[in-house]
Formats: C-alpha cells, sequence, structure tokens
C-alpha cells in the first residue's frame, strides 16, 4: 500500500515514503558513511583528502542502485554491495577508508535515529497541528452544551468545548513525552563488531563525538547494539499518538452518525460513498484513522520483541525493525496529517446537540435532582428515590418533571426549585473552567 500510486495516500505520506525508498534509504546510509569518514579525518584516523573525496562520492544520483541490490543479493551481506558499489566510483586512494571499522549496525541504527529525527519533527509539527484544532475548538465550544455519553448512553449534559479540551490536553502530553524522550533514541551507533570500539583504540571515544557532531545527533552512554529500549519507546510513542488521533476520529466517526448529527467531517464534492446507495455520505477520515492505528500499534509491539536480543548482537531482534520501523513512522505520519485534516474541517452542530439534550426529556438532569435530595434524605436514599421515578417515568413514556412529580418522595423539592435543577446550566459543572484550564497549560507549552 505504502508504494501504490492508487491508494498509496490513504497509508502514507511524500515526505515520509521518501525515508524508505530504495533511494531515500540508501542517501541515508551514504550521509552516515560520509560523516564517519569526516570524523575520522576530525581525529586523525583517515586521511582529510580520503574523507573529502568519499564526501563528495556519497551521492545515491551516482551509485547505481541496481548494482548495489545485486550484488547485495549475491554476496548475502546487507551492506557490503553499497560498499562495493560506491568504492568503484571513488578514487582508489579513497576507496580503501570507506566503511573503516565500522559494522552494519553501525550504519544502520545511526540511519535509524536520522530517521526517527524527521519522523519525530513530523510528528512534532503535525501533532502539534492537531492540539491546536483541538484547543480552538474548546475555546469556540466553551460553553456549548451537548448530551455527555457513558457507556453509549446519554448520561449527563456536557459542552463540546470540555469534550475538545480533553482531546486538546491529550496531544499536548504526547508533545510533552516527544520532547522530553528525543535524548533516548536520537543517538549515533558506533560500536565496531562487539560494541567496544576496540578497532580505533585511544581514539575511539573522542572518534564517537566527532561522529555525532558531524550529523546533529547525541551520544548515550554505552552503544546500544543490543538495547533496542529506544526503539520500542519511540514506537510506542507514535502508537499512543495515533491511538488518541483514531480515538478523537472515532468521536467523530459515531457522532456524525445521522441519528446523532452533531458533527460532520468536510468533504469535498466529488467524493462518492457508496456506488450502489447514492444518498450516502461516508465517515473515510475517521474511519481511515482507526485503520491508521491498528497499523501502528501492531507495529509497537512488534517493536517490543526487540528488547529481548541476545548477547552482543542478534540480528532477528535487529532486522525485525528494517520491517516495522517503515510501516510504524509512514502509517504514523498518514494518521497525523489526515487527524489533522479531519479537524481542519469539522462542522459542529450547536443546534443539533442541544435538541438531542431536549429529546430526553430531562432524564439527562437527574444527578442534580439527586444532588438535592442528598441534603435532605441522604445520597443513597436519594439514588433510590430519582431512579424509581426515572424508570416509571421512562415506561409511562412522561416527561423527567412529571415523573418526579408522580414520586411522592420529591415532593421535598418545591416547584421554584426542580425547575431550577432541570436547567442545563445545573449540570455542566465546572466544564468552562476545564476549559481554561487547559487554555492556560497548552498556551504556557
Amino acid at each position: 500500500m505504502i508504494s501504490s500510486r492508487i491508494f498509496g495516500h490513504l497509508w502514507t505520506t511524500p515526505e515520509a515514503t521518501a525515508l524508505f525508498t530504495d533511494e531515500g534509504r540508501t542517501q541515508g546510509w551514504l550521509d552516515v558513511l560520509a560523516a564517519l569518514a569526516e570524523a575520522q579525518a576530525d581525529v586523525g584516523l583517515v586521511p582529510r583528502d580520503a574523507a573529502d573525496a568519499i564526501h563528495a562520492g556519497a551521492k545515491v544520483s551516482t551509485v547505481d542502485i541496481d548494482s548495489v541490490a545485486e550484488q547485495t543479493r549475491a554476496c548475502g551481506h546487507s551492506t557490503l554491495g553499497l560498499i562495493r558499489t560506491l568504492r568503484e566510483t571513488l578514487p582508489p586512494d579513497a576507496a580503501q577508508w570507506v566503511y573503516y571499522g565500522a559494522t552494519v549496525q553501525d550504519l544502520t541504527d545511526t540511519w535509524t535515529a536520522l530517521v526517527f529525527r524527521t519522523v519525530g519533527d513530523i510528528a512534532e509539527r503535525d501533532v502539534r497541528r492537531l492540539r491546536d484544532r483541538a484547543l480552538a475548538l474548546a475555546v469556540a465550544h466553551r460553553d456549548t452544551p451537548m448530551c455527555g455519553r457513558t457507556h453509549g448512553q446519554p448520561g449527563l449534559p456536557i459542552t463540546f468545548g470540555f469534550k475538545a479540551a480533553v482531546w486538546a490536553a491529550e496531544l499536548d502530553r504526547h508533545l510533552r513525552r516527544l520532547a522530553e524522550g528525543r535524548v533516548r533514541w536520537e543517538n549515533v551507533q558506533l560500536g565496531g563488531a562487539l560494541g567496544t570500539m576496540e578497532f580505533w583504540g585511544d581514539r575511539a571515544l573522542d572518534l564517537l563525538d566527532a561522529f555525532a557532531a558531524r550529523l546533529g545527533l547525541g551520544v548515550a552512554p554505552v552503544p546500544w547494539l543490543t538495547a533496542r529500549d529506544g526503539i520500542a519507546e519511540f514506537t510506542g510513542l507514535l502508537a499512543a499518538m495515533s491511538a488518541t488521533i483514531a480515538k478523537i476520529g472515532n468521536e467523530v466517526y459515531q457522532l456524525q452518525r445521522p441519528e446523532i448529527g452533531e458533527l460532520a467531517e468536510g468533504g469535498s464534492a466529488a467524493a462518492v460513498g457508496s456506488i450502489t446507495m447514492p444518498h450516502k455520505r461516508n465517515p473515510e477520515i475517521s474511519e481511515q484513522l482507526g485503520t491508521l492505528s491498528r497499523v501502528v500499534r501492531a507495529q509497537a509491539a512488534l517493536a517490543l520483541e526487540g528488547i529481548g536480543c541476545e548477547h552482543e548482537r542478534d540480528g532477528r531482534a535487529w532486522k525485525t525493525e528494517w520491517r516495522l520501523v517503515p510501516d510504524a513512522c509512514c502509517s504514523f505520519a498518514a494518521c497525523a496529517a489526515l487527524g489533522a485534516e479531519m479537524l481542519d474541517g469539522l462542522a459542529v452542530d450547536a443546534d443539533r446537540m442541544r435538541r438531542n439534550i431536549d429529546a430526553q426529556r430531562g432524564y439527562l438532569l437527574s444527578e442534580p435532582v439527586m444532588r438535592a435530595l442528598a441534603d435532605r434524605v441522604g445520597k443513597h436514599i436519594a439514588q433510590e428515590l430519582v431512579r424509581s421515578a426515572a424508570l416509571a417515568g421512562l415506561q409511562s413514556d412522561v416527561d423527567f418533571r412529571t415523573a418526579l412529580r408522580n414520586c411522592a418522595g420529591t415532593a421535598l423539592l418545591s416547584d421554584a426549585e426542580l425547575d431550577r435543577l432541570l436547567t442545563v446550566d445545573s449540570a455542566l459543572g465546572a466544564c468552562g473552567a476545564f476549559v481554561d484550564r487547559v487554555r492556560a497549560e497548552c498556551g504556557a507549552a
């Protein structure tokens, strides 16, 4: 799906895909090789002229990808085909210094850290866009009442601003997690055969710092050849962010059902919901968010398996990441982009929200009535009284006020008090104040 010209737009974004094509990945690996040679020259391990030649020649446009593929299949080694092809393009005195002392995992893990940096930037941009849009909805609808629902059933009135503030606050926490965690997974890998860097002798640690500086990455306290927790953590964060986006999508999916009709995705007039039922307008974006999040969450579970590495190198765990990282990153990028598109075009029907409250004929306001009675007869007795009145009223198909007046126990409440309790404002609690708090928190961020 990611490489499909027909369906790819549903599963990835162009900037995410560009990281994982043969050309994109190969250029990424060449960038790492060039930075390694330059860093080795910085600390006196490689001649400067050789490093400059490697840097100049490390361009995917000058490397024959078909030759890389052919030699990779022939030798059965992950990167030797690239090394051989690159060396053929370099002057003989520079070719001997390519990949000097490094191992496959130094190259691929460092590239993965660079990918995570780029995908982290994508996440920071698009999740912030989602958060800001959710926050704007929260502020705009701070006092817009709607039916709150628990277990899928009408509960108490809330405001749509309160619901959107919950979204904004959760997205904001993800942004904080991303900012705080980047130092753990955006680190170079340079250890040599077993991670001890013995090949480079007393220049090893200087080389490590120079290599990281060349790439703008951090340095972990110890090489992470078999410590894959950073991979699992970042992939897990992508899964968590996509799960939140999918949760918001599911809310939109449910609330735009015609029998509820409180929200609606924006859409093109050219969009076709069904070729057999012409009246339909399907929730294409919100539905796809759930699909994409499932893919990302599945890859996060697979990334956790990688933590169980064996000894000082374990290709089973590490190479699994070659498959899961592209899937997770591309699916997440599509999820975040589509989620932002959905919220940007979201239509809110405040009148329908109010009509849906009114359609409940006052039964959504059972808690304020119970609370008032609790001061007179105790909370548990009040709960039983109001519950009995509500059940009887629903069975006899009368409104909640009538049901209460048919219950002798509620006579303790005057007509004026009952009128006040059966207004929507009596049940909104601190909805508006919570919107204000989230607005202040996100503003501070």
